[in-house]
């Protein structure tokens, strides 16, 4: 298991190339008997993002992909339709980064990009590259259109173009497929970003353990009579604790993305709470922090504490929480159908008298226990959805008790399924009292 040991430098450490393989898009495409693979979206878009390795412009720009019948069966062409202002950005991140040390690009697949007729849609444009490259390459039909792969959310408009420059449009899970899975570089990124989270969590519990509540406090509140903690002088805020947070991301080269969730008391029963409320003590505080980093890569990473409790409903949630989360991670490993993990974690919480099946706003269990993590928060492996665990796949377990009268207990890890088993990314202690860490 890692340790959290981050530091300063995490930011300028070496890390492996990224760089994304085409063959699996390539594959589906000719078990398909289709003509290309096309995706449309911008810099937000996480299977764009993931495929062209492009951190480009806000607006929409297409890849499309083609089997090259004159190189072997796995063989094939990558076109990235970029604007014509990001061609030196987009030479830089999606061809020249794709070759490795001998010039020759990694996966056999060719990489190139095109700016003609920039205004254009994106999909006019990726359709008028299909036209070009495909030559009619699949088993159509004389009179028919070719067949052309895209992910399910590809956008409407984008399809339309598509589609009435004769194209069949079919959905493909080929993308999600091979986000699911990652690589020795993708999990470098996601370690890296995980130890910048947990140096966030840290400095939150610190300032939690140095709160407290003073004499001169007179602030009253009509949810509660006991006054809000003070940290430095002054009344400890969840927008205060953000703040703290976010300055120590922002120090490890890692961005917020308005992602730095703060519950206190009965927001911590709000999933994604980012307002700004008074905490107080012997109510739960939830950090619930996911910074993305330079490569688009996230963190995520749960704890919650308690100032000054008094040993009621948290600590009764906190013991059943932690119970299922160690249920949970003692069923990851390959093979294992993900909604095992989910079962366990919702078998002991019942077994703690909590709601294992609660609908949301009601007090229990409202959600999954985990998701996949990469260049999007919430990607494939869902714990709560069909399929299996495999080596490689990266996902939150994050099982959470709430009661939106009281407040929230969730305790959240990145795992990455081994082959005989799982690693936490990056480990930090539990403990419902801040800077009393458990052994």
């Amino acid at each position: 298991m890692s340790g959290d040991g981050a530091g300063p430098g995490d930011a300028e450490e070496n890390l492996r190339p990224l760089r994304t393989d085409l063959r699996p898009i390539v594959e589906a495409v000719r078990g398909a008997d289709a003509a290309a693979f096309v995706a449309v979206g911008d810099r937000f878009d996480g299977d764009l993002r993931y495929l062209t390795r492009f951190s480009g412009p806000d607006r929409p720009y297409a890849l499309v992909v083609v089997p090259d019948t004159e190189s072997g069966d796995r063989g094939g062409r990558a076109v990235l339709c970029a604007p014509a202002l990001f061609r030196e950005q987009a030479e830089r991140e999606f061809v020249a980064a794709a070759r490795d040390a001998d010039g020759e690009f990694h996966d056999g697949i060719g990489r190139e990009i095109r700016t003609e007729g920039v205004g254009d849609h994106a999909g006019e444009r990726a359709a008028g590259v299909v036209d070009d490259l495909a030559d009619g390459a699949n088993a159509a039909t004389e009179g028919d259109g070719p067949t052309v792969l895209a992910p399910a959310s590809i956008p409407h408009d984008a399809a339309v173009y598509l589609e009435r420059a004769d194209n069949d449009l079919t959905s493909t899970d080929a993308v999600a497929d091979a986000r699911a899975r990652k690589t020795p570089a993708e999990v470098d990124r996601l370690r890296r970003v995980q130890r910048a989270a947990v140096a966030g969590m840290a400095r939150a519990e610190a300032v939690l353990a140095e709160s407290g509540v003073t004499d001169t406090t007179a602030e009253k509140s009509k949810r509660d009579s006991r006054p809000p903690l003070r940290w430095e002088g002054e009344p400890l805020t969840t927008e205060r604790l953000r703040r703290e947070v976010n300055q120590v991301l922002a120090a490890r080269g890692v961005r917020d993305a308005g992602n730095t969730v703060i519950g206190a008391g009965p927001s911590a029963a709000d999933l994604h709470y980012v307002g700004d409320d008074p905490i107080r003590p012997g109510e739960t505080v939830l950090l619930d922090i996911s910074p993305r980093g330079p490569d688009g890569y996230y963190g995520d990473v749960t704890r919650t504490f308690v100032v000054d409790g008094d040993g009621g409903w948290e600590r009764r949630a906190y013991v059943a929480v932690e119970a299922a989360r160690e249920a949970a991670l003692d069923e990851v490993e390959p093979g294992v159908p993900a909604k095992t993990v989910h079962g366990e974690a919702a078998a002991e919480l019942a077994a703690y008298g909590f709601d294992p099946n609660a609908d949301e706003g009601e007090a229990g269990f409202t959600h999954g226990t985990g998701h996949g993590v990469g260049v999007s928060l919430h990607e494939g492996p869902s714990l709560s959805g069909a399929g299996e665990l495999r080596t490689g796949h990266v996902v939150t377990v994050e099982p959470g008790v709430y009661d939106p009268e009281i407040g929230g207990v969730r305790l959240e890890d990145l795992v990455l399924v081994t082959d005989d088993g799982y690693e936490l990314l990056a480990e930090y202690p539990f403990g419902i009292v801040p800077g009393m860490d458990s052994a």
